[in-house]
């Protein structure tokens, strides 16, 4: 029952009606009364609440300090550098296949930058300097600035080096170094016969330095001498031929070390591109393999001291066993010095059933193990020598009755220009 049961038409709050006391106040009774705050309370609270802020502060400032240090540790220390481009002069070598921590322990060895760090931070910072510090010896000045030092590094013509071409004949890189050292034209072949020895060439060479003065870029100093240079084209091409189990896989091919020395030189002078000397190497594995001559033109041109195009019938009898028309199997020794990517063309030729090939124009190297269809290439070459020969008289004259291109047998070639493997017999 509610109150409107005692007062009809009423309802609480309105004029009249009876007042709602609070539930469980009886009526009548007086109100609740509220006592003043205790100021020792306020005191107290105020106090918790100023040190928890001082606590706040103290602990949020430790974090703050702490993310500083941590932030600074991970900034890259600042590294020692000289300023301006420096004084005096001193020489410094870049090896073959130096990397820039090596460089910059010699710079800083020899007192042309203050520290590594600088260095190696300026030559990474710089999009110019990538591969383009080149072997050689630089002559730079005492105390330079990182960036000052490798501004003349990256600069190929400040480098005093040695440059031998993949390729190069023996007597073509004595002459070079006798001229890069201001030495007597035949020094150096004298030097590479009576002091061979020095040389630390494998005993299977007989001495001979052919095949392993590895085509490179070497440092040449004041002090530089022709057999220092000879030494390091020995080692250097000690440690190409020792890659890759060069033993074992030569065993593989039914041959010794030198023998795949002996390949890859001829696959250097025959190839007319890096793409074809996989095929050029299997050409002549294939022919070894039936116990065909190879009948390549670059052998007799090493034979002759020469370079030429043009091989004639009468060159293809020649009486010296680097005559690969007369003689089966691989010449006595390498016909010249060999690059990396001719090195691994001979320890891992390109698989095939080829046992002819003849660069028909540059660029277009023909393989088959049709006689038939290399004699339809070769007679292509001919006609391609024929129209240029005619276009451009000075050039020389066209190939007479005496050349085995003309004749059909084969196809004419040298170093540097590649012709054909074979021609004269099925």
């Amino acid at each position: 029952m509610t109150d409107q049961d005692f007062h009809p038409g009423l309802t609480p709050g309105h004029l009249g009606a009876p007042v709602l006391e609070p539930e469980g106040r009886p009526p009548g009774a007086p109100r609740p009364r509220f006592d003043a705050p205790d100021p020792h309370r306020r005191r107290n609270g105020l106090a918790c609440g100023l040190t928890a802020f001082a606590l706040i502060a103290v602990f949020g400032g430790i974090g703050l300090t702490g993310y500083t240090w941590v932030q600074a540790q991970r900034r890259p220390p600042a590294a020692a550098d000289f300023a301006g481009q420096g004084t005096g002069s001193v020489q410094v070598s870049v090896p073959e296949g130096a990397g820039l921590s090596q460089i910059a322990s010699a710079l800083v060895r020899n007192g042309v930058v203050a520290s590594s760090l600088a260095f190696t931070r300026a030559a990474k910072g710089s999009a110019a300097a990538a591969g383009r510090i080149q072997p050689g010896t630089y002559t730079l000045k005492l105390k330079m600035s990182a960036a000052a030092a490798l501004a003349v590094l990256i600069d190929p013509a400040n480098a005093n080096g040695l440059t031998i071409p993949e390729g190069w004949r023996g007597y073509q890189i004595y002459a070079a170094i006798d001229k890069k050292l201001n030495l007597p034209p035949g020094t150096a072949q004298r030097t590479a016969q009576e002091q061979g020895a020095e040389l630390g060439l494998p005993d299977f060479t007989n001495g001979s330095p052919e095949g392993y003065l590895f085509p490179a870029t070497y440092s040449v100093t004041e002090g530089t001498s022709a057999i220092d240079l000879l030494k390091q084209m020995v080692d250097r091409a000690g440690k190409e031929f020792s890659r890759d189990d060069a033993t074992v896989v030569a065993q593989n091919l039914g041959q010794s070390v030198y023998g795949l020395v002996t390949v890859a030189s001829m696959v250097q002078g025959e190839a007319d591109n890096t793409e074809d000397m996989g095929k050029v190497a299997r050409v002549i594995y294939n022919r070894l393999a039936r116990a065909m001559p190879l009948q390549l033109d670059s052998t007799i041109n090493y034979a002759l001291g020469r370079s030429t195009l043009n091989t004639s019938v009468t060159d293809t009898r020649l009486d010296s066993p680097y005559n690969t028309y007369l003689h089966p199997g691989l010449p006595p020794s390498p016909i010249s010095n060999p690059g990396r990517q001719a090195i691994m063309a001979a320890l891992d030729p390109t698989p095939g059933d080829w046992l002819y090939f003849v660069t028909v124009k540059p660029g277009d190297t023909r393989f088959t193990d049709s006689f038939d269809v290399q004699q339809r290439n070769v007679a292509e070459f001919n006609a391609n020598r024929a129209t240029a020969k005619s276009s451009a008289p000075a050039s020389g004259a066209a190939a007479g009755p005496d050349s085995p291109a003309a004749s059909g047998p084969g196809a004419a070639g040298g170093a540097g220009a590649p012709s054909g493997a074979g021609g004269g017999t099925p």
